[in-house]
């Protein structure tokens, strides 16, 4: 019955998701192109045998490739599907098909309408489906359990603020996850909070995201940049969110450091432009990345504008502040920046990564700030003092060497599930 509600409801909203997308495309034409996909349908024919992985965005997708690659690997004779639900994300998932050819392929994940979800799993009839993180969506996991095909929650992570929401919604998200084959969690405390909300079946394997290696060819790029700029100090804003450029802009404006370089990388490419013209408005000297050319010594700040060369950014950058952590969107993950062995500021929304924010705070790969005005005050401090920032660079590499591994567990784990349903 609760699902059932569930659907009337969604059905009933599509007029109102329609509007989103028009308005979203505003900024992003890309929103109105597939737009059969979103309800299940799909003019080419499947290949097979398949798999599907489900990534949402850009972060996700990236997180994943370790797992990718290893499917690739343990199942040669296998296409895996990809499917994410925005643009950026389907952007993100061509450069790895780009990388790793014509095994991968890609749609949109379909909205949670019983139809749409039939008619995707009709149409793809893949062997086994894995999703990332927190994607628990009821009808598209009623519609799996009813064709016996085994999907399972991996990688997943659960906020204390998201376990408060799901618990409203228990008659709905209960069967979801008892019908999930298995649930890997990252952490304890994850595995905790999903089982509080009814996840069974349910393991702690670690977070996937520490098994990413970065682009040696970006990590290059990215030394040639610091090559080209000398002994210019580079302070990344990596991954920042709304509201939270225009406090990094102030608080930068009051640092008395002549030559340091705010390196400022927006998360979301369609604020690019928004972005460019607060810097502007500021005065302050602007070079952008998208532009090819690199920042003079008048530049003061230096906007990153591209897509798919973060490991470049911290590369070059001598500290970074982790986006969405000054401003409560629960912060960007800072295992990106450990992997390039930058050491990370975070703010105090740390809420969505808040196991590995703590382990990196303890053993000295990132230090925590209150606000704005408190990171660029510990930058000033951390770039007047070698020895410290040294250390802090080598706990970054030791903290992600040292939590490897979750790639290979979550693989045994999906090798169980295939054996138990042949």
């Amino acid at each position: 019955m609760a699902r059932l509600l569930y659907s009337i409801v969604f059905y009933l909203a599509q007029p109102l998701i329609w509007l989103r997308l028009l308005w979203r495309s505003r900024r992003q034409p890309e929103y109105r192109q597939h737009l059969g996909e979103r309800y299940g349908f799909h003019a080419l024919p499947a290949p097979a045998p398949l798999l599907w992985l489900h990534v949402v965005s850009v972060g996700e997708t990236r997180a994943a490739e370790p797992l990718i690659k290893a499917l690739l690997d343990a199942y040669p004779d296998h296409t895996l599907l990809l499917t994410h639900m925005t643009p950026t994300g389907r952007a993100t998932g061509g450069e790895l098909i780009a990388k790793y050819g014509e095994r991968l392929t890609q749609a949109y994940l379909p909205y949670d309408l019983p139809d749409a979800c039939s008619r995707f799993f009709d149409h793809f009839k893949p062997r086994f489906g894995l999703l990332m993180e927190t994607e628990l969506w009821p009808n598209l996991i009623a519609a799996g359990a009813q064709r016996n095909i085994p999907l399972a929650l991996i990688n997943a992570r659960l906020s204390a603020k998201s376990q408060a929401g799901y618990l409203r919604f228990a008659p709905l998200i209960r069967p979801a996850l008892a019908a999930l084959s298995a649930v890997a969690a990252q952490t304890p405390a994850d595995g905790e909070r999903l089982a509080a909300i009814g996840a069974q079946r349910l393991s702690v394997l670690g977070n996937i995201k520490f098994d990413v290696t970065p682009s040696p060819e970006k990590l290059e790029l990215g030394k040639s940049w610091r090559q080209a700029l000398g002994q210019r100090k580079i302070w990344l804003a990596a991954s920042t969110r709304e509201g939270e450029e225009a406090i990094i802009l102030d608080a930068f404006a009051q640092i008395s450091r002549p030559g340091l370089l705010l390196l400022l990388v927006p998360r979301h490419p369609q604020r690019f432009a928004e972005i460019a013209a607060l810097v502007e408005a500021r005065g302050l000297a602007l070079c952008r990345r998208s532009g090819g050319e690199m920042p003079t010594s008048a530049t003061r700040i230096w906007l990153g504008d591209s897509m798919g060369e973060m490991p470049a950014y911290f590369a070059v950058a001598d500290l970074a502040l982790i986006g969405g952590t000054l401003l409560p969107f629960g912060g960007q993950n800072l295992i990106e920046a450990a992997a390039c062995g930058c050491p990370a500021l975070v703010g105090p929304h740390t809420y969505n990564f808040a196991q590995a924010t703590e382990d990196a705070i303890a053993c000295g790969a990132a230090l925590r700030v209150a606000d704005a005005f408190d990171a660029a005050s510990t930058v000033g401090r951390l770039l007047d003092d070698g020895a410290a920032l040294q250390a802090m660079r080598s706990a970054a590499a030791t903290f992600s060497q040292a939590h490897r591994g979750a790639t290979a567990r979550t693989l045994a784990l999906i090798e169980e599930i295939t054996a138990k349903n042949r």
